[in-house]
């Protein structure tokens, strides 16, 4: 067998020109296994690149997809942590969309014992991206709180639930009253819903006028100067996401007078060895706690490969809580 299915990108624009296809099954090279894919995990880049706003990076499939679980069926030259046969999930940077994909040994990890595959192909994208955002550039500690924009999403499902695991107070926004009542029973300290109350004046009852040590901000526009009037002191912001914009106007002063610290990061374009790093540490300090069902991602809604183009749907409502995931077969 040479040929696979997958689901291709025909032309950027709404979920309909995501179509089922054939095409060649990918050959691992130097360092890298193949897996026979058994789920996919949607997420809001696969969205972006649909629409023709985020090219994959050199050397990547075009093909969208950018976690997957499954089981390993070959291996390139130079592996060894891994065998045929392996049940793994990986952080890809495309392809994932596919009955075969493959990926740098070095960016799988095993699959945590008792999980489905379309569990475990939900945990790559989110936690690597959590685990580097919050608790690297983000810098979050034992006893600080963390503000978390878009709370019962995939990112800010995993961010509630490794943050409390690891000691932290969490307040999030969403948008509805059962999004927020999802984002509490998960163990965030206060759900605030963006739509009746305002998030600053909230987070700082929360926090009884002190504000949040850390905010993860996929929203950005009109939230970047809230959020510098919602951090504490020493505060520190980090933006993974512009979804209400990229450009905006800001009363930097807050920076100074605060003494507040605003970065960012993307993680699909990174490097090898970097994605190789973070899944080293995720495997050392959240693969146990994984195991254990202490944290695990919560999945929405699950949908056959073919019917790529309604979790994108699915996606682009903004119902969802949690995770969209693909059962590739």
């Amino acid at each position: 067998m040479s040929q696979m299915n997958a689901i291709a990108i025909t032309e950027p624009g709404g979920p309909k020109v995501l179509q089922l296809t054939e095409c060649a099954i990918p050959e691992p090279g130097r360092g890298e296994v193949r897996i026979a894919v058994r789920a996919a995990g949607v997420n809001r880049p696969d969205v972006l690149q649909r629409m023709g706003a985020y090219p994959p990076p050199k050397g990547a499939s075009e093909l969208p997809g950018l976690e997957v679980s499954g089981t390993i069926d070959a291996l390139g030259e130079d592996v060894s942590r891994w065998s045929v046969g392996n049940q793994v999930c990986a952080l890809v940077p495309g392809g994932g969309y596919a009955e075969y994909c493959t990926v740098h040994a070095s960016n799988c990890l095993p699959l945590p014992a008792g999980f489905t595959f379309a569990e475990a192909a939900a945990i790559p994208e989110t936690f690597f991206t959590v685990w580097h955002n919050v608790f690297e550039r983000g810098g979050l500690k034992l006893g600080e709180t963390m503000l978390v924009h878009g709370g019962a999403s995939g990112i800010g499902t995993t961010a509630i639930q490794l943050a409390v695991a690891f000691g932290a107070k969490v307040i999030v926004t969403a948008g509805t009253d059962d999004k927020c009542k999802a984002c509490v029973e998960l163990g965030a300290h206060r759900a605030i819903n963006y739509q009746t109350e305002d998030f600053v004046e909230a987070v700082m009852n929360a926090t009884e006028g002190r504000g949040a040590d850390v905010i993860l901000d996929m929203v950005g526009g009109d939230y970047i100067d809230r959020n510098y009037s919602a951090a504490a002191v020493d505060g520190r912001i980090v933006q993974i996401a512009f979804l209400k914009g990229r450009t905006v106007q800001a009363d930097f002063s807050k920076l100074m007078m605060k003494r507040l610290t605003h970065t960012g990061s993307t993680l699909r374009a990174r490097s090898v060895e970097f994605k190789a790093r973070l899944a080293s540490e995720l495997d050392e300090a959240v693969w146990p706690l994984l195991e254990q069902r202490k944290v695990a991602p919560v999945i929405d809604m699950i949908f056959p490969l073919v019917d790529a183009w309604r979790a994108h749907e699915r996606m682009e409502e903004g119902a969802h809580i949690g995770k969209i995931v693909l059962d590739v077969g």
